[in-house]
C-alpha cells in the first residue's frame, strides 16, 4: 500500500478559549478523494486551512507529501520555507472565488507560476490556456472576472489552483456561494478531476456528489472525527445517532 500523501496527527486548533479542533486525525491515500461534511461550526473549514497552513495549527502535526510540520513553534525563517513547499503541493479553491478583479482570467491564472515558481510567462501561459479549455473557458482567456458568472468564476479559481501543479487539491465549500443552476458546471470540474486520479479533500453539503465521486467520507462533529467510511456504507448505515440525523436533514 502506498504511503499517505497527508498525515494529520491530533491536530488541535484554538482561536482564544474557542477550541475549533480536538485532536482530529487522518490519513489521505493518493488519489482519494475525501468528503469532509458536518454542521456549521463542526471544524471542516478550519482543518482545511489547516492543511495548508493559512491557519497555523495549536497542536498535533501535519505532513503533505513528505513536508512535516509541527505546531510547536520553530525559527520562522524554517517555518516559512516549509509552509511553502505543502502550498506548492496543495491548491486550495475558496467558496468565494477570490480572484483579483484587476487582472483578466488568463492574468489571473498565470500570477503565481511566474511570481513563486519563477516560470517564464509564454510558458505559463501556454499551460494557463490547456487548462481553461479543461475547465470549459478557453473562450475567457481575456475577460475580466467582473464579466463571469459565478460557477465560471469557481471554474477559473480552480484553474488557477491547477496552474501550480499541485499533487493534491483542497476545496473548501466550492459550491455554496453558487445559484443552484451554477453547481453542476463546477461539480462536473470536479468530477473530472476525481477521474484523473487528483487527490483531494472536499467539505461539502452536495451528498449526491458526495455518494459518486468520494472514496471516503468524514463527518466531523464538534471537532473531531466522529465517524468515516465509504460513502455507500456511510450514508446507508452510518453507527452514530448523530451522523444519521445529519443524514436525515440534507439526503
Amino acid at each position: 500500500m502506498a504511503e499517505p500523501i497527508i498525515k494529520i496527527e491530533n491536530l488541535e486548533k484554538h482561536f482564544g478559549d474557542l477550541q475549533v479542533l480536538r485532536g482530529v486525525s487522518l490519513d489521505v491515500e493518493p488519489g482519494e478523494v475525501i468528503v469532509i461534511f458536518g454542521r456549521s461550526g463542526s471544524g471542516k473549514s478550519t482543518l482545511l486551512r489547516c492543511v495548508n497552513f493559512l491557519e497555523d495549527p495549536t497542536g498535533g502535526c501535519i505532513e503533505v507529501d513528505g513536508v512535516r510540520m509541527e505546531a510547536a513553534p520553530r525559527a520562522l525563517r524554517a517555518r516559512r520555507e516549509q509552509i511553502r513547499q505543502i502550498r506548492m503541493k496543495a491548491g486550495m479553491v475558496f467558496q468565494d472565488f477570490n480572484l483579483f478583479p484587476h487582472l483578466s482570467v488568463i492574468e489571473n491564472l498565470i500570477e503565481a507560476p511566474c511570481i513563486v515558481k519563477k516560470e517564464p510567462k509564454a510558458d505559463a501561459r501556454e499551460f494557463g490556456l490547456q487548462l481553461l479549455d479543461k475547465v470549459g473557458l478557453a473562450e475567457k482567456a481575456d475577460e475580466y472576472p467582473i464579466r463571469l458568472s459565478g460557477g465560471q468564476k469557481q471554474r477559473v479559481a480552480i484553474a488557477r489552483a491547477l496552474c501550480m501543479r499541485p499533487k493534491i487539491m483542497l476545496f473548501d465549500e466550492p459550491t455554496s456561494a453558487l445559484d443552484p443552476e451554477l453547481v453542476a458546471e463546477v461539480l462536473e470540474v470536479i468530477r473530472d478531476l476525481a477521474r484523473e486520479g487528483m487527490t483531494m479533500m472536499v467539505v461539502t453539503h452536495e451528498m449526491g456528489f458526495a455518494r459518486e465521486v468520494a472514496s471516503r467520507m468524514v463527518f466531523l462533529h464538534e471537532g473531531k472525527v466522529l465517524e468515516e467510511g465509504k460513502p455507500a456504507d456511510l450514508i446507508s448505515g452510518a453507527r452514530d445517532e448523530r451522523t444519521r440525523r445529519f443524514l436525515e436533514a440534507v439526503l
